[in-house]
Formats: structure tokens, C-alpha cells, sequence
């Protein structure tokens, strides 16, 4: 028998997702001369109604709000009464993926001594340690913020890693690897206690692979070599370690034909034209976060009344924002919306 809660919480998200931009917002937003052009287009959504009283004067500004609001959807749900356990528990540890984020950002700033811009979301912010770990000078500064908000496991991780956070390119990404292991694996636990367990497994193992086609990538992109395999996540859907330990020994023009899924060989071909394109990174980055949109919404969107349905809605929120940074970093920088559209993932 399905419960209240979940009744409440169903119809609730799918009231939210009627409220996000749209293709049609999109459209219009193509005739919008500044950004409070675009702001009024979007007036109507559940972001633009939260945006409408700021003022932006740089993108960092606008990253900020972006975030902000996200953060502020995550805390409605917390504070429904009616949100079952369960599903703040996946909600909860969603989010942890921006404690990682924050923590490889920290560990940047450790190493280059570079200033290094946090994501207000997940554990480490909710426990006010978020500017502490943005201000770490050293290693035991990271790890003392892990401690001290219960997120021992990854503390664990830097502790077992200090040697190698010094010793270049290579060695970063097998920490990056490590800390997005513990993530996955925790996910990955939850997963398999749910009630949709064979379905959820499968969403997390398409996010997983996803990631080690962009780890892949960056690793042929900068000749880091075949020994990389050992550094690649756990726990995909279709990409299995020989596979992967495979596209490590071929170039980067190479990797399309090498793999036999025709979804995952469009990511590949796009993550090649992106980056012959720019030569960026941040192409790389793209390419795989407009495909995990789509590739997961064949399989969360007709989801209800199930925990799954937690997760499409975290996923429609990032790609939301992401979307909406996208398009309004571009109106700054004087590029046509036409051009950034390729990159946008849109449920509607």
C-alpha cells in the first residue's frame, strides 16, 4: 500500500517540474536583450520567481544565486513533514556528491595555492564548515572539516592518499577516483536496499559510466596512459574495467568506434567534436552532463510514487541551473543564444 508521504511527495515534485524552464522559455529568451530580459520570460517558473529580486552584475554573482536557489529547493524538502525518511536519506546522500566537489576544490586550492570557489550545497555547508575548508592552507585543515561533520570515510581517503596529492597530474586524478569511489559505492548501497533496486542500480550505473568516459577522456587528453585504468570508478552499467582499461591505449579519435553501445559511442563522438573545437576540458565536461540528462530520463522520468522519482527531480534541478548558467554566462560574454543552445538538456 503506498503511503501518505509518498503520495505528498509525488505529487508535490511533479507539481515543481511543471514550473522549470522549458524549450519555449528558450525560445523566447533568443529576442531577450539583457538579462532581466530573460528574467521576465521566465517569471512564471519556480527559479525565475526566485531570481527576480536580484541584481546581477557578474557571473559570479549569477553562479551564486544559482546555487543559492538550488540549496533552497533541497531545504523545502527537508522541511516538509510529510517527506518520507527514505527519501530524505537518498536526498541526503544525492548531495554528498557536492561535499566531494568541494573537497577536490579544496585540495586545488592546497596544491596551487590558487583561491578556490565552493558549491554552497551538501554536508560540509549545512554543518558551517564550508568557508573553513575554503580557507584550508594545508591537507590536515581539509581532513579536520571532514571529521568534524561525520564524513569520515572521505577523510580517510586524504589520509591514506597525503603522499600522492604532490606528485602531479596522475596522482590527482587517482585521488579524484578514489573520492568519487566511496560516493558511488554509497549510492550504490542505497540503491540496492530500495524498493526499485534493479532500476535505480541501473540509473547510478549510467551516471558511472558517464564519469569514467570523461575520466577516459581527460586521461588520453593529457597522456597520462594506459595504467589509468586502475583509477576509474566501480560499478557501471556497460563499461567494464577491460573495456575501459582498452579506450586507454587508443587516441582520443579513436575511442567512437571502439565502443559497441550506440549511446554511449554518440557521447564519445560528441566529446571528440567538443573538444577538437576548443581544445577545453570544459567541453569534455559538457558533452557528458547534456548526455546523463538524457540518457537518465528515459529511465526516471515515468517513475512515481518510488524513490526514483527523488532522484529525476534532483537531476531536472541540476540540469535547470546548469542550463540557466549556460545561457546567462554567454549573454555576458556577447554570444548568440543560438550557439549555446547545443549544449542545453530540456525535459520540455
Amino acid at each position: 500500500m503506498i503511503s501518505t508521504g509518498y503520495a505528498f511527495t509525488s505529487a508535490y515534485l511533479k507539481g515543481e517540474e511543471a514550473r522549470l524552464i522549458t524549450s519555449e522559455h528558450v525560445d523566447q529568451m533568443s529576442n531577450a536583450p539583457t538579462i532581466q530580459g530573460v528574467l521576465e520570460i521566465i517569471k512564471d517558473t519556480d527559479v525565475g520567481s526566485y531570481l527576480r529580486d536580484f541584481a546581477f552584475i557578474s557571473f559570479g554573482d549569477i553562479d551564486q544565486y544559482l546555487w543559492d536557489y538550488f540549496r533552497y529547493c533541497l531545504e523545502r524538502l527537508e522541511w516538509f513533514k510529510m517527506v518520507p525518511n527514505d527519501l530524505l536519506k537518498l536526498l541526503r546522500a544525492y548531495t554528498v556528491k557536492y561535499d566531494v566537489l568541494n573537497v577536490k576544490a579544496a585540495l586545488w586550492r592546497v596544491t596551487s595555492g590558487r583561491k578556490a570557489r565552493m558549491i554552497p550545497v551538501g554536508t560540509l555547508h549545512s554543518c558551517g564548515l564550508l568557508d573553513r575548508l575554503a580557507n584550508a592552507e594545508n591537507l590536515d585543515d581539509v581532513i579536520e572539516s571532514l571529521f568534524m561533520c561525520k564524513l569520515r570515510n572521505y577523510a580517510d581517503i586524504l589520509r591514506e592518499e597525503e603522499q600522492r596529492l604532490h606528485q602531479g597530474a596522475r596522482s590527482s586524478l587517482l585521488v579524484d577516483a578514489r573520492l568519487d569511489n566511496e560516493y558511488y559505492m554509497n549510492m550504490l548501497n542505497i540503491a540496492g536496499a530500495s524498493a526499485e533496486s534493479p532500476m535505480f542500480s541501473k540509473a547510478l550505473g549510467i551516471i558511472i559510466d558517464l564519469a569514467n568516459l570523461q575520466i577516459i577522456s581527460r586521461a588520453i587528453i593529457e597522456g597520462l596512459g594506459p595504467e589509468v585504468a586502475e583509477y576509474t570508478i566501480g560499478g557501471g552499467h556497460m563499461l567494464t574495467g577491460e573495456i575501459l582499461g582498452e579506450l586507454l591505449s587508443v587516441k582520443l579519435s579513436d575511442m567512437p568506434q571502439r565502443l559497441d553501445d550506440v549511446q554511449y559511442r554518440d557521447v564519445a563522438q560528441e566529446i571528440l567534436a567538443g573538444y577538437d573545437g576548443t581544445k577545453s576540458i570544459a567541453a569534455v565536461v559538457e558533452t557528458v552532463e547534456a548526455h546523463k540528462f538524457r540518457l537518465l530520463k528515459e529511465i526516471l522520468a515515468p517513475k512515481v510514487l518510488s524513490p526514483l522519482m527523488m532522484v529525476y527531480y534532483l537531476v531536472l534541478k541540476e540540469a535547470e541551473i546548469r542550463n540557466l548558467r549556460l545561457i546567462l554566462k554567454a549573454m555576458l560574454d556577447g554570444i548568440p543564444l543560438v550557439e549555446t543552445r547545443k549544449y542545453l538538456v530540456l525535459a520540455s
